[in-house]
């Protein structure tokens, strides 16, 4: 036997099994070590800690924009993975992107120390507030962060001053981006539910918010029946309320799975006459109406129709007028209305405050304009997402050339979803895919899955006939570049993809900035 493969059967890493009982608290961590601590999820968390006086330091691959942060509030990162990091750490954190042979895991396993999942860290941040979680395939980090800045912004009393844990930064007026890490004083805490590896399993919120159930992570479910059971059993642990988008097909078959005693206390929004949805399973139903957006400004603009038993016995329609554009930000935003209602706020209060919210880092922000081209950067990872963010654009922009510069997430995803990427991405005007962002996984393991992967797909389906709309760059920043060839006045190139593609925004702005006078109109 191997040594990789004898660590392997010493030390079991299992982000679906708790860690911690039921009556451990924060304050019984000891120095708390976290590996990759620059991670979105596990920056975030560590802050947390260090807020509360917990002992934290952390290791990562490089130094990075999180790790800066980290290391400016006073919390020790080392660069590079290796045992003595962890050298006399009680508590040692890992994600679900680190493996048993980790060095540091393996040198914390032999010194005996607690190896936890990051979802066991949340699940303890959460025993002491009232928290409320966002889960989904889609939508989590803007109706997360926009649930938060309705509590900070308007939030009195108990709602004041929430804690938050958000897998991304929010985007400040002053045009810099807030982390998506804070501990408040006040007794909520709003907290984004990751579905992907099963952890979300630990949570026992008191509001569980579920953005979509589009069957998604199946590297780790393996069929979308297992994907929508782990919805049925998440809303199942939640202790007051569900609040659950209606216009999501895997929303309802979750809704409809559940037991009678659930489902009473589901509040479901949508865009439909809930009368056509067929069976709610007894949930109560919100309706989003007279849905638009104003030209050019992006400015999302709807009605929530609160009926009497949410609004104490007389029905509410509150306006709502959001910053941020789309028909998926209006379903987000009343998710976060209705969540931060029945936890007491007045709708028309946090309606006023959604309005001043300009959205999550990495969600359809514009990063510039240059000769008349401008450049907007996106997290969009998966089709349906892509789809909303290039209808949106449509609408923002409807007299523009829209271009797209996608960099997939995870080779598996892209193997999944290569058909419905290339029907996603047909809504835009000229595409290039770029090189693929691998996360936990190991480009020898999918040898047959690249940018052209999507490519292929493409040609084989119904949009081949769009010609040279899309093709296949591996080089990132060559992609770049070559995706300005046909740009002319007034185009938007949209960045896409969750991995590290913003980094080209800058790279487009100055190429854009030398080619001033050389653009055509």
């Amino acid at each position: 036997m191997s040594e990789q493969s004898a660590v392997e059967t010493t030390i079991e890493l299992d982000p679906t099994r708790p860690a911690f009982g039921p009556d451990e608290r924060i304050g019984d961590l000891g120095r708390t070590h976290f590996i990759g601590i620059g991670g979105a999820g596990m920056s975030v968390l560590a802050e947390m800690l260090h807020e509360q006086g917990v002992v934290v330091d952390g290791s990562d691959r490089e130094p990075s924009p999180k790790t800066d942060r980290l290391q400016s509030l006073g919390v020790a990162v080392q660069f590079g993975q290796r045992a003595q990091n962890v050298a006399g750490a009680a508590t040692v954190v890992y994600s679900s992107a680190i493996k048993p042979d980790n060095p540091e895991i393996v040198a914390a396993h032999a010194a005996g120390a607690r190896i936890v999942h990051r979802s066991d860290i949340l699940a303890l941040l959460m025993a002491a507030k009232r928290a409320v979680t966002v889960a989904g395939a889609h939508g989590k980090t803007t109706t997360s962060s926009l649930l938060a800045h309705i509590l900070v912004n308007a939030g009195t009393g108990e709602l004041a001053d929430p804690s938050y844990a958000i897998g991304g930064s929010i985007q400040s007026p002053d045009g810099t981006n807030r982390d998506g890490g804070h501990a408040g004083y006040g007794a909520v805490l709003v907290a984004e539910a990751d579905e992907s590896d099963g952890s979300f399993a630990k949570y026992r919120p008191s509001i569980a918010i579920v953005t979509n159930a589009e069957p998604d992570h199946l590297d780790h479910y393996g069929t979308a029946d297992r994907y929508h059971r782990a919805f049925v059993d998440h809303i199942g642990r939640a202790r007051d309320a569900v609040v659950m988008c209606a216009d999501d097909e895997g929303c309802l078959e979750v809704l409809r799975a559940v037991d009678a005693d659930v489902a009473e206390r589901v509040v479901v929004y949508t865009t439909q006459d809930p009368d056509t949805l067929g069976d709610l399973n007894g949930a109560v139903a919100v309706r989003i109406e007279s849905e638009r957006e104003r030209e050019r400004t992006g400015r999302e603009c709807f009605t929530l129709r609160i009926p009497p038993a949410l609004a104490d016995g007389a029905e509410l329609e509150v306006p709502v007028e959001l910053s941020i554009p789309g028909i998926h930000n209006a379903r987000n935003a009343a998710a976060a209305i209705i969540a931060a209602g029945m936890m007491g706020m007045p709708y028309e209060r946090a309606a006023r405050a959604a309005a001043s919210f300009l959205g999550a880092a990495r969600r359809f922000q514009v990063c510039g304009c240059v000769n008349g081209v401008t450049v907007v950067d996106d997290y969009a990872h998966h089709p349906t997402e892509i789809a909303a963010l290039l209808d949106a654009a449509r609408r923002r922009y409807p007299q523009s050339r829209i271009h797209v510069l996608f960099q997939p997430h995870l080779y598996s995803r892209t193997r999944i979803f290569a058909e419905q990427f290339a029907q996603a991405l047909s809504k835009a005007d000229d595409v290039i895919v770029a090189g693929i962002f691998p996360a936990r996984e190991k480009q020898e393991d999918f040898p047959d899955v690249s940018a052209s992967t999507i490519v292929q797909a493409a040609d084989a389906d119904r949009c081949a006939d769009a010609g040279e709309w899309i093709r296949a760059v591996e080089d990132m920043r060559q992609a770049a570049v070559r995706i300005l060839d046909t740009v002319r006045t007034g185009d938007v190139v949209i960045t896409v993809g969750a991995g590290d593609i913003n980094r080209m925004d800058d790279v487009l702005l100055r190429e854009l900035s030398a080619r001033v006078g050389g653009m055509e109109s």
